[in-house]
């Protein structure tokens, strides 16, 4: 007999596109964003916040309007978007810590933009990504926790002393750890460990095989701890594409047939391909943890993670229902909600 499990859907933190259609894109359109939803739901994802990369403030203005407007009147978007994800541009913007990012485009926390942003939204910001080292970003951390927004660090060269202030002032997460860091850091004295070592902060980790190998993957659940784990994608719209040349928040990347993101002529990844079904596929197949555990971690975990901005913005969860086969192939049973 076939040996089948049923979960809740799974719950993506942190994707920029998804099949060929790029949420970065000023001119999004309901039709696209279904597309990509779709295709979404069919790896057990039930629900996602789509995330928005560092811009200029009027280009990220732009963007997060046609998203909204593109979540609000598409078909699935109001059950599958609860909010947004907001990466930048409050990032640090040396080498290596930017990424893909455009470095001129990031700048300290202006409370103003953030306002900006977030105002006449349908669905809210419900997480921000920022650097702490950079003036101004404890207020906002406080700001944006009081008004029931999730605060991540990524993109960071934040120790110990800052990280552990961050946590203090109401951050909870790390943006992809182990990610949006130079090569060569530090032996002891660098955000890696400083993020580790912060009981505060749960750790989102794309479990693709380029951004972490399994092995260091592996060590770094280790160390973090496994009620501090949560699986996360970090897509572009090469998920769930073939392998070839994209446009991605303006900027050109290749979706390689090894299937890393690159930019053409950098060393660095730009987002991934990954799939969230997949992530829990490698985790098992690595021999990190078993399928109800890497479950929980695509799924309960994340949400666990936005308890708090949810219940904030009055917004409650429905997980629906995913049939897993024994190799860890989805089969959607029943859709999720955003109730509001």
């Amino acid at each position: 007999m076939t040996a089948r499990r049923v979960s809740g859907g799974l719950c993506d933190l942190q994707v920029n596109g998804f099949a060929g259609v790029d949420f970065n894109d000023g001119g999004l359109t309901p039709a696209a964003l279904d597309h990509a939803l779709e295709a979404i739901l069919a790896t057990g994802v039930t629900h996602c916040l789509p995330t928005l990369i560092t811009a200029e403030p009027e280009t990220l203005a732009d963007r997060l309007s046609a998203l909204d407007h593109a979540v609000r009147t598409s078909r699935l978007g109001p059950a599958m978007v609860p909010g947004y994800h907001v990466e930048g541009p409050f990032l640090n913007d040396a080498p290596g810590y930017a990424g893909c990012h455009p470095a001129e485009a990031m700048a300290d926390p202006d409370p103003a933009l953030y306002d900006r942003l977030s105002a006449d939204l349908f669905r809210p910001v419900l997480l921000v990504t920022l650097a702490p080292e950079r003036a101004g970003a404890l207020a906002l951390t406080r700001r944006l926790t009081a008004a029931g927004c999730t605060v991540a660090l990524g993109h960071t060269a934040a120790g110990f002393a800052d990280v552990r202030t961050a946590a203090a002032a109401g951050a909870t997460l790390s943006t992809h750890l182990g990610n949006g860091l130079p090569q060569t850091l530090p032996k002891l004295e660098n955000t890696l460990l400083a993020q580790l070592a912060e009981p505060g902060l749960s750790a989102c980790l794309i479990a693709d095989g380029h951004h972490i190998g399994p092995e260091a993957l592996a060590a770094l659940i280790r160390l973090k701890g496994a009620d501090r784990v949560i699986l996360v994608t970090d897509a572009v719209l090469a998920a769930a594409a073939p392998a070839g040349p994209y446009q991605f928040a303006g900027m050109a990347i290749e979706h390689s047939p090894q299937g890393a993101v690159l930019q053409p002529g950098r060393s660095n990844l730009a987002g991934s391909a990954l799939c969230l079904d997949q992530a829990v596929r490698n985790i098992v197949d690595w021999g990190i943890a078993d399928p109800g555990q890497a479950l929980d971690w695509a799924g309960a975990a994340p949400r666990a993670a936005l308890a708090r901005s949810l219940a904030a913005h009055r917004i409650t969860l429905d997980r629906g229902r995913v049939e897993w086969s024994e190799a860890l192939e989805p089969t959607l049973l029943s859709p999720g909600r955003v109730l509001v």
